[in-house]
Order: structure tokens, then sequence, then C-alpha cells
């Protein structure tokens, strides 16, 4: 049996930065290849994006485990061994089970269902808000789930409360409103529904504040629940295997193939790549449903380089998706929730480099953004410093 120690049983800081990087990037990239596709393209079709680019998040298990095999040597039976004794102990609440221990698979799928739904509800809410309330508000009030996370993180944990924490929080929170309300010279372009609708405004804010603190909510639940931790020495008794002394040599040896815990990320690469499998086959469905109000009427791509474009939007959500979902069971859900707020800087400096867009950058969006940074910043320091 392989066991990992604690500096290989999880990432390093050097690595999950640079994972956070990829995912930072990847998220600019879909959302500039989003704009590009509903407006230069001209195929208006958010949800079946969503759908896509959800469901396509399945294939990243699959690499993961390829990648493993291939380039590091793993066995299959090894890693799929050191999972399911990992998770079967993880749901179990105990310490590593015995060899013969059944696998939950019931509870597991239940769990990746639960999961997928919680995952998906606050986009589908985002979905319906910004049909009704004006963009800015949509923006500003979801980014507010790095708040909420903190909250709750607080209250699900029985923490205290941490001064500098709690300020760093409420800066960033407060630099992303500066961003949308004064990052923007003309401010009437984003005071109107995305789709002209007659719905209520407030409704919308309603909407997107639900969502916003059911994305907070799923944040802390998955670290305290769902991700997997390090399993201490002492939970390996029970898979334990003693080195041969001189009375057993010759004797029928079983040798155990197994990694546990798992190689980082693959865990939750297997949650990932669930979401994406129920995904696809569960959230089909609203599709006919907004075809038959007339509220997105189905269409298909009319030529090839639509085709491609929605192909590279869905290969930067699954690099954003997959990161995103490592980096919340290894730096839990405050600083991963804050640094999400980082894709809002980068992509002003993208739609800048992009599209010359001047009048985005204004004292207003440069004072927030160093807010989000500076706030960053703080918790990162933190991080760092209780970890030595």
């Amino acid at each position: 049996m392989l066991v990992n120690d604690g500096a290989s049983a999880k990432l390093s800081h050097a690595a999950a930065m640079s994972l956070f990087i990829v995912s930072l990037v990847s998220f600019v990239v879909e959302t500039q290849l989003t704009k590009y596709t509903q407006t230069s393209l001209g195929f208006r079709q958010p949800y079946m994006i969503f759908y896509v680019v959800h469901s396509s998040v399945a294939i990243i298990f699959p690499l993961h485990f390829l990648y493993l095999i291939v380039i590091e040597k793993h066995s299959p039976r090894g890693l799929i061994d050191g999972l399911r004794t990992a998770i079967t102990a993880h749901m179990a609440s105990s310490q590593l089970p015995a060899r013969s221990s059944p696998f939950p698979t019931r509870p597991f799928i239940l769990l990746s269902v639960i999961l997928t739904v919680t995952f998906a509800l606050p986009g589908l809410l985002w979905f319906i808000s910004i049909t009704l309330a004006p963009v800015s508000d949509v923006t500003a009030i979801w980014n507010t789930n790095a708040f909420w996370a903190y909250i709750l993180t607080v209250k699900v944990y029985n923490l205290k409360w941490e001064p500098r924490k709690l300020m760093a929080v409420l800066i960033a929170t407060t630099g992303v409103m500066i961003v949308v309300y004064g990052g923007h010279t003309n401010a009437s372009s984003d005071s109107t529904p995305l789709v002209p609708t007659a719905g209520s405004p407030i409704t919308g804010d309603i909407l997107t504040l639900t969502a916003s603190v059911i994305f907070g909510a799923y944040q802390v639940m998955y670290h305290k629940h769902v991700a997997l931790r390090t399993s201490p020495k002492s939970a390996l008794d029970d898979s334990y295997d003693p080195i041969p002394d001189e009375d057993t040599v010759g004797e029928d040896l079983t040798v155990i193939d197994r990694m546990v815990p798992p190689s980082p990320g693959l865990h939750a690469n297997l949650l990932t790549s669930l979401i994406g499998f129920f995904t696809c086959i569960l959230l089909w469905i609203p599709i006919p449903l907004l075809d038959y109000f007339n509220i997105e009427p189905f269409s298909l791509p009319t030529n090839a380089h639509t085709y491609f474009t929605i192909a590279g939007i869905a290969f930067a959500g699954v690099l954003f998706n997959a990161g995103f979902m490592i980096l919340l069971g290894v730096w839990g859900p405050v600083i991963t929730s804050v640094g999400n707020l980082l894709t809002i800087v980068l992509v002003l400096i993208s739609d800048l480099m992009l599209r010359g867009s001047m009048d985005t950058i204004t004292v207003w969006s440069l004072v927030g953004s160093g807010a989000i940074v500076s706030a960053f910043g703080v918790l990162a320091y933190d991080m760092l410093q209780s970890d030595e």
C-alpha cells in the first residue's frame, strides 16, 4: 500500500498558487469568449452555453486519471482502491476502513446529485435575475458570496470572529461595489436588464442575493463535509501490512497497491466530473421548457467558428471549475471566494487590452481593484503564517 506523507497528500503552496493563477486566467478566457459568442457571433443562448460548459467538466477526472497512469506510472487499481478507501472512510466519519468495508454507493451517488443541484442552482438563479435586474446590481450582489462564506464559516465551525479576516472580506466586497458602480463612466449601459422584461428589478435583486448566499453556503459545506482531509498515521492501522520477518519469508503475501490519501486533486476532480455527468443527464430538462415558453428559443450554431468558440468556452470552464473545486478543499471557502474576486480585476484589464475600453478604467475602478487585491493579500498572508 502506498501511503502519502503530509507533504505529498496535499498541494504545496507553490502548486496551489500555480493552480490558482491557471483558474483565474481560465475564468477570464471563459468570460471573454462568452461575450464574443453572444455579441460578435450573435449566438445568444446563455442557458445552452451554461449547460455545455457545466457538462464538459465530466472529462476532468478521466484526464487526471490517465495522466497519473501514463506519466506518473501509478497503477489503475492502486488509484481506484485508494479513492475507495479514502471515500469510504470519509463518508463513514471514521478512520481508514478495513479492505472488506463496502463502498457506500448510494450515499455517494446521492452526494453527487446534491452537489450538482447546489452547484448549478446559484447559476440558474443568476440566469433568471439577469433578465429582471440591472447587470450592475446582479454583479455586485452576486459577489457578496465572499462575505456570506466568511459569516457561515464562523458559524458552522464555531470560530471566533477575526477582525483582520472580517475586515479583509468587507474591503473585498466593498471593492467589488466600487468597481461595478464607479468603474463605468456611462452608467446607463448597466442600468437596464440584459434581456428586456416586465419583471421587477427588486425580484431580480432578491434572486441574486439568494444565489449568492447559496453559493457561499455551498463553499462552506463542501469544505466541511466533502473535501478529504489528510489521514493521520494512526488511521492506517486497519490497512497495515507488516514487513515479512524470518518466519514469514517464503509465504505468499498479498501486496496492496493503494495510494492513501489519493493523489492531490484526484478526489476533487472525481466529484467535479460527477457534477458534470449529472448536469448532462439532468439539467437538459429546462432546455425544451425555455423553448416552449419562448424564454430562450432553442437553436444550434450555424457555423464551425461558433462551435469552436463554444468549445473554447467549455475548455476554459473545465480548467476553472476543476481548479476552484481543488482550491476549495485546500484553501477553504473564505480565501477561495475572495481570491475569485480577482477575476473582476483581470476582466477589466482584459477588456482594456482586447477592446481598448478606456472608459472602464477610472479612478473608482482602480480604487476598487486595489481594495480587492489588498484584501486577498491579507488573507493569503494569514494562510501562510498559520501554516508555518
